[in-house]
Order: structure tokens, then C-alpha cells, then sequence
């Protein structure tokens, strides 16, 4: 199984793109792409090619769910692994999170020193779970 090696990160919030970019690279020692919006990761996604998406769910031009859609709808990119990244911890949204085939949902505000070994994680289980594919 190939290592995680390359994070895009998506999300809208200046603070939480340096807070996940800091954890993810410092702490993880991941290569990090990140974007503020949904627009321009999808632009970039082909020529970054990155191992793992990791999506805010709610964003002004296109929410985390639609994005993963439209790259799982991309030619060869069907199985892309993506983690969500939402503030509402309820039972009912994280279920429908994972329904898009998500690996997983991470609450906001996160442990940025934990972050990176929750990543790595739901990475290593997802060859397990046939649904993640």
C-alpha cells in the first residue's frame, strides 16, 4: 500500500488553512496544497495529484461534498480518497458525509498536534473498507 505523502486542503477559513498547513507539514511532515476555495483546488487537482483531499463542507462557491463529486467525476480519479472537515458534530451529517465515500469527518476546532496521526489513520484503514473506493 503507498504512503500518504501529498494533502489538498480545502477550505475558506485563512486561520484553519495555516492552523492544518502547520499540523499537517510540521507535525505530519506531509506536502501540502491548499486552496481557499473549491474553484481553484479543482483547477490545480489534476497537476497536483495529490494522495488524500481534505474538504471543508461548507464553502461560499461550492460546498465539500459537490467538489468531491465533480473530482471523483474526473477521468482515472473515481477511488480519490477524501477526509471531511465540518464545525456540526452531528451523527446525521457525518453519516451522510460518509455516504459520498468519504474515509471520514474531522470536527472543527481539531487538536492540530493529533490531526496528522488522524489522518494517517483513516488512510491505512481505508484498503479495509471496500466502501472507501
Amino acid at each position: 500500500m503507498a504512503e500518504l505523502e501529498s494533502i489538498l486542503h480545502v477550505d475558506d477559513d485563512e486561520d484553519i488553512l495555516e492552523l492544518t498547513r502547520m499540523s499537517l507539514e510540521i507535525v505530519g511532515g506531509y506536502e501540502v496544497h491548499q486552496f481557499s476555495s473549491a474553484k481553484e483546488a479543482l483547477e490545480s487537482f489534476e497537476r497536483l495529484q495529490p494522495d488524500l483531499l481534505l474538504l471543508d463542507v461548507m464553502m461560499p462557491d461550492a460546498d465539500g461534498p459537490t467538489l468531491l463529486s465533480r473530482i471523483k467525476g474526473l477521468p482515472g480519479y473515481r477511488g480519490t480518497p477524501a477526509v471531511f472537515m465540518t464545525a456540526k458534530a452531528e451523527a446525521a451529517e457525518n453519516s451522510a458525509l460518509k455516504a459520498t465515500g468519504a474515509l471520514g469527518v474531522i470536527t472543527k476546532p481539531f487538536d492540530p498536534m493529533q490531526l496528522p496521526e488522524k489522518l494517517a489513520r483513516l488512510w491505512k484503514g481505508r484498503m479495509s473498507d471496500p466502501s472507501c473506493v
